[in-house]
């Protein structure tokens, strides 16, 4: 089938059409069998999230890799890294494959397992790295995510190794020491609310602590979730000097600040927690100057219960996968900060090369594969748990007005979302099979 979509609006500004046969873009002008008139949507490719929590195995009341995935279609996205904190965990060339399968299965995005650093997350020893690099999973990407890396000589040798194939570690900064009982940025909101502080220092000491060790060791490094403005600095200045470092940006701290918790919602309880206005510009800022490399969802679904309940006990997290183009669009593109070429950099191109996932990311060349994502930026949409396609309903935006509206997706040329409607689980694996 030749589907022809007219009126574009590249990345780049420019408008162009398009046509995807058999999975690949291919000249316009042949005959077609579906055709989509894209006029004033914006081309992107296919976005691609490189921290996604899907949770199976072993907490499938919380998400499955068929519901996540379906929130990354509904969302624009066309690949998504699976971090490591299942039950089992990822810490083994079985457990990863078996997650990569169930990807394929489901059909609406690319699944690349993270795996483990140390074995069951337990900061003790090194995981089965090299099986998973060796695995029919090709693992490149590896963290203990929620537990960081705390010890500083497992995180050397953890360097060390992944660095022999041209892996990375991704790298959750935060002192476990420092963040002992912590339930809320540290200072005046946490102090008048009667909530545990979580210091900035607890992350920022751990990013420094992580640049001099790869640059000692000259391996990659990449740091999850950025949240504070002196993180911010310590990246910068680790790249003025040559150090192999990334990082990445969530939506949710881009755009909220520790004001929220006001109300004690647990909405609003997250890993790192909300900082403060001047964070979150810095952390804007920082994306638009390429300090930070890339956004990042964090997508953490919980169960109800684990988020109905006072805040202390209330789990961490927020899902975020069908929420991150409009949150971007928000807080950065609306004020100028970032331009359309921008944001296919910062949530397709650059978090596909640092995973390194290939045939993602790429411009909308003749013969590569046809990952693509047709956006309206005129919409608006008020934000609901009917916009959410996963299993958990724990977004901070719900009932929010956000700009925007994924229309279209394309996965390997498989429309996984028609009319902004995302197609039945069936007809992508029809699609995917033919």
């Amino acid at each position: 089938m030749i589907t022809a979509i007219t009126g574009a609006t590249l990345p780049d500004g420019t408008r162009a059409d398009l046509a995807i046969e058999d999975g690949v873009f291919v000249e316009p002008g042949g005959r077609a069998q579906r055709t989509i008139d894209a006029a004033g949507l914006i081309a992107l490719p296919g976005l691609v999230d490189l921290h996604t929590h899907l949770r199976e195995p072993g907490f499938e009341q919380s998400e499955t890799v068929l519901t996540g995935t379906r929130a990354a279609a509904a969302g624009g996205y066309t690949a998504v890294f699976a971090m490591a904190n299942t039950q089992p965990v990822q810490d083994t060339a079985g457990v990863v494959e078996q997650v990569q399968a169930l990807g394929a299965r489901a059909g609406y995005a690319t699944v690349r397992p993270i795996g483990a650093v140390t074995v069951g997350l337990r900061g003790e020893r090194l995981a089965e790295i090299g099986a998973m690099a060796a695995s029919e999973a090709r693992v490149t990407v590896f963290s203990d995510d929620g537990m960081c890396v705390h010890d500083p000589l497992l995180m050397r040798r953890a360097l060390e190794y992944v660095s022999t194939f041209g892996g990375v570690v991704a790298q959750h900064a935060q002192d476990p020491r420092l963040t002992e009982g912590a339930q809320l940025n540290e200072g005046a909101v946490s102090a008048r609310l009667g909530l545990a502080g979580w210091p900035a220092v607890a992350e920022e000491s751990i990013i420094a602590r992580d640049v001099l060790l790869a640059e000692h060791v000259g391996a990659r490094l990449h740091v999850c979730h950025v949240s504070t403005a002196g993180a911010v600095e310590v990246i910068r200045w680790a790249k003025a000097r040559g150090i192999r470092v990334t990082a990445e940006a969530t939506p949710h701290h881009l755009l909220l600040t520790e004001d929220l918790a006001v109300g004690y919602d647990p909405r609003f309880k997250v890993n790192p927690p909300l900082r403060t206005t001047e964070d979150v510009e810095a952390l804007r800022a920082g994306l638009a100057d390429g300090t930070i490399d890339i956004v990042a969802t964090d997508h953490a679904p919980h169960p109800a219960e684990a988020k109905e309940c006072a805040w202390a006990e209330a789990a961490n997290g927020m899902v975020g996968l069908e929420s991150a183009l409009s949150v971007v669009h928000a807080a950065v593109v609306a004020d100028g900060r970032l331009d359309w070429a921008d944001v296919a950099r910062v949530m397709s191109r650059t978090p596909a090369r640092i995973g390194g996932l290939r045939g993602y990311g790429d411009a909308f060349a003749l013969g590569a594969p046809a990952h693509l994502a047709l956006y309206d930026p005129a919409a608006r949409t008020t934000f609901s748990t009917g916009s959410l396609r996963g299993r958990s309903t724990n977004s901070p935006y719900l009932g929010h007005e956000l700009p925007g509206r994924v229309e279209h997706v394309f996965h390997g040329g498989v429309p996984t979302v028609l009319d902004g409607e995302l197609r039945r689980v069936d007809e992508v694996a029809k699609g995917a099979s033919a």
